[in-house]
C-alpha cells in the first residue's frame, strides 16, 4: 500500500478555513453586542421617557431623578446582557460584562459631545462604570 503524501496546498487550505470561520465568527460576535446594545438603548429611551413623564407628573426631586437615572443604567445594561448571554450562549457573564463597559463607553462620549465636558466627578463616573458593567454582567449570567 503506497504511502500518501501531504502536500502543503493541503494544510494551507485548512489553516485558511480555520481564519476564515474565526473572522466569520469574531463577525457575528461583533453583531451580536450591536444587537445587545440596541436593546439596552432602547429600552434607555423607554425608561428615560417614562422618567421624564413622572419628573413633569409627579414633580420628582433631583435626588429621586439621579436615582432613577442610574437605575436606569443597571436595567438597560442589564437587558443588554440578557441578550447577548442569549445569543452567545457561552461565556454569558463577560460578553455582559463586555457589553455593559461599551454601553458605558458610547454614553461617555455622548455625554462628551453634548456638554463638551463630564458633568460629574471621577467618583460618579466611576460608580456609573460599574453600575453599567454590574448589570451587564448581571444579566449576562441569568440568561
Amino acid at each position: 500500500m503506497p504511502l500518501r503524501r501531504r502536500t502543503v496546498f493541503g494544510f494551507g487550505r485548512k489553516k485558511m478555513e480555520k481564519k476564515a470561520s474565526q473572522k466569520q465568527g469574531a463577525q457575528q460576535r461583533a453583531l451580536d453586542i450591536v444587537k445587545a446594545l440596541l436593546c439596552a438603548y432602547v429600552v434607555t429611551g423607554i425608561l428615560l421617557l417614562i422618567l421624564t413623564l413622572l419628573l413633569y407628573k409627579a414633580g420628582l426631586s433631583e435626588d429621586n431623578v439621579n436615582a432613577g437615572i442610574l437605575l436606569t443604567y443597571v436595567i438597560s445594561t442589564f437587558s443588554g446582557g440578557f441578550v447577548i448571554g442569549k445569543l452567545t450562549g457561552v461565556k454569558k457573564f463577560l460578553w455582559g460584562l463586555l457589553t455593559g463597559v461599551v454601553y458605558f463607553i458610547l454614553l461617555l462620549l455622548i455625554s462628551l459631545g453634548v456638554y463638551h465636558s463630564l458633568q460629574s466627578d471621577l467618583s460618579g463616573i466611576a460608580v456609573t462604570l460599574l453600575l453599567c458593567a454590574g448589570g451587564g454582567m448581571l444579566g449576562g449570567m441569568i440568561s
